[in-house]
């Protein structure tokens, strides 16, 4: 029994298998957008008045707050953002909105500001650690520090 395949059907199984390949190959490269947070519209946005509507009114609008300033409840923080991720590449931020709003001491608005991609600033960490009190120990310190610390009275006692 002759198991060969006529030179014209393994051209076309070539070209098949090279096209789908090449088709799985092209869907991993896909971009992928994913949005997270909250974006409010910025028709709504528009709606808020300061003076007018309180942090109820906020809450009915534009939902719960992504976060809230941390040593007072003053200001409430929206914020969301668009990030893009070709393959297996680190994801690029497309855009980022983030919408502050201020109450007053009665709980009504008093200002809201927002802000872009363009308004963010990059941060340079200190790299210094601060230091602990004690010693540095190796591991053979750690390992065998305590032999001989105990007197062996304390063990056979018990």
């Amino acid at each position: 029994m002759d198991m060969t395949i006529p030179k014209g059907k393994a051209r076309a199984w070539r070209a098949a298998l090279l096209a789908a390949g090449a088709a799985v190959f092209l869907a991993g490269c896909q971009d992928n957008l994913q949005v997270r947070g909250n974006m409010p519209d910025e028709e709504v946005v528009a709606e808020i008045r300061p003076g007018v509507h309180g942090r109820d009114d906020i809450v009915e609008m534009l939902g719960s707050p992504s976060t809230i300033s941390t040593f007072q409840d003053t200001t409430w923080y929206y914020v969301g953002q668009k990030t893009e991720q070709l393959a297996f590449l680190k994801p690029e931020v497309i855009e980022r909105k983030v919408l502050a709003i201020s109450f007053d001491e009665s709980g009504l608005v008093g200002e809201t500001k927002s802000y872009t991609l363009a308004d963010g600033r990059e941060i340079d960490p200190v790299g210094r650690e601060t230091p602990t009190e004690g010693r540095d120990l190796t591991i053979l310190q750690q390992l065998f520090g305590n032999i001989g610390r105990f007197p062996t009275e304390t063990f056979q006692n018990q």
